[in-house]
């Protein structure tokens, strides 16, 4: 079985960016937040801290807080159940549920995401056996969620949908490597149109289904 290696990038058009500025978080602010999202959102499961399982690349401060990168890395036996992606300070925090079929043997997901301000970012994934493991890392960046994603809504909705996908070669035979992109503005519900100036309707992807085979 190939091993697979997946970019989920969201694809903006003409994005542009609001110069927020960011309130002066402490880095705690996070931590702070970080035990009750974590009872609500697991309960009273327990969770392990950096044991290797799965790892988090994100940058220490974005240049862009609309389309911020982060990557999940996952190691070991990847008897992977499910990959989630909880920004502690955003709006919404569960930026990302990613179930992955009993066969995918993902080696990594990489995505863009929104971040709001200053924050925590927790990487946890779930495995086989139902045990859960968390890597955080501290992400400065703020005022992405109200950042216009289009400059164009019309246009924006004339090209909704639409979907590239690339496969890059490997020197390993059983690693297989792609990515895939699709066009949508992605509307937070929190940006504002510079013309009417009402707030755009909330409109984003809330679920993306990939097979294999």
């Amino acid at each position: 079985m190939s091993r697979w290696r997946l970019f989920l990038l969201g694809f903006f058009l003409n994005l542009v960016a609001l110069g927020i500025a960011a309130p002066p978080y402490a880095q705690t602010t996070g931590q702070e937040i970080w035990p009750s999202l974590l009872k609500e959102l697991f309960q009273d499961r327990p969770i392990t801290d950096n044991d290797g399982v799965v790892a988090l690349d994100a940058p220490v401060r974005a240049e862009d807080a609309a389309i911020v990168p982060m990557r999940l890395r996952f190691e070991g036996p990847l008897d992977l159940k499910s990959a989630m992606l909880v920004i502690d300070q955003n709006p919404m925090p569960m930026a990302a549920n990613f179930t992955l079929g009993s066969k995918a043997r993902v080696g990594f997901i990489e995505t863009r995401v929104r971040v709001n301000s200053y924050t925590t970012v927790h990487a946890i994934a779930e495995t086989l056996d139902g045990r859960l493991h968390v890597q955080a890392k501290f992400v400065k960046a703020a005022g992405g969620c109200s950042a216009p994603a289009v400059k164009d809504q019309e246009q924006a909705k004339a090209h909704l949908g639409e979907m590239r996908y690339r496969e890059f070669k490997s020197a390993d035979p059983m690693r297989r490597e792609a990515q895939i992109m699709l066009r949508h503005p992605n509307n937070s519900g929190m940006q504002l149109d510079q013309l009417t100036r009402l707030y755009i309707p909330a409109h984003f992807i809330d679920r993306l289904e990939i097979r294999q085979g």
